[in-house]
């Protein structure tokens, strides 16, 4: 798209709202003047417009904390614009992740949206806790062996359950691998991160694969 028909304020500003590109997580609220934006395409990281200090302001210069843009979106009114990076560090002065990080409202009447990340958490929380009566704390307490059995249970089940071509069923026993697989992660110390990192660089090589193949 033409930068030039994006539409900046009466100060030559427009706000930039950077996210997470993997988790989708917002980082943090910046603002961008023409020559910011410029400087963010060429040189593929960013840059904003510091208000307080009225310079250009290179994310991660002095820090380290730089973030790579991988795609900026413009809203609908072209007057806002989303950047998604991937970032080599802490996205806060204060070395939190997210510059989002005061609570001043959660409804508790809706609950959390799923995630594997927050999966993880509350595995993690069973595993240092020690809840009483918890079936993870449980397999926690009884050891790798006791984890690994489990693994290679519920596996057998997925195949049965595909086997007899039942989808309802392979999607519950597929769960059901999912959390005792997780379980092992959180036994041997392996991050959700780690495997979506694995993940992602089979699929650049795979990509690579299919390239050659068609030349």
């Amino acid at each position: 798209m033409d930068i030039s028909t994006l539409k900046f304020d009466e100060k030559g500003l427009i706000p930039a709202v950077v996210l997470d590109d993997e988790s989708g997580k917002i980082l943090t609220l910046a603002y961008m003047n023409r020559e910011s934006l410029e400087i963010s395409l060429r040189e593929k990281r960013t840059c904003f417009w510091s208000r307080s200090r009225q310079e250009l302001w290179r994310k991660g210069e002095t820090s380290g904390n730089v973030q790579h843009i991988r795609r900026i979106v413009a809203d609908c009114d072209r007057d806002a614009l989303a950047v998604y990076v991937r970032k080599d560090g802490p996205a806060c002065h204060t070395g939190e992740e997210s510059c989002f990080f005061h609570e001043v409202f959660e409804n508790e009447d809706i609950p959390p949206a799923f995630s594997y990340e927050g999966l993880m958490q509350l595995i993690l929380g069973r595993k240092n806790e020690k809840k009483e009566g918890s079936y993870t704390t449980y397999l926690f307490e009884k050891g790798m062996d006791k984890i690994l059995k489990k693994v290679g249970e519920e596996s057998t089940e997925v195949i049965v359950a595909a086997k007899n071509d039942d989808i309802k069923e392979t999607i519950y026993e597929i769960a059901d691998l999912a959390y005792h697989v997780m379980v092992l992660m959180a036994q041997m110390g392996i991050e959700v991160e780690d495997i979506t990192k694995e993940l992602a660089s089979r699929h650049v090589i795979d990509k690579k694969v299919k390239q050659e193949k068609m030349v």
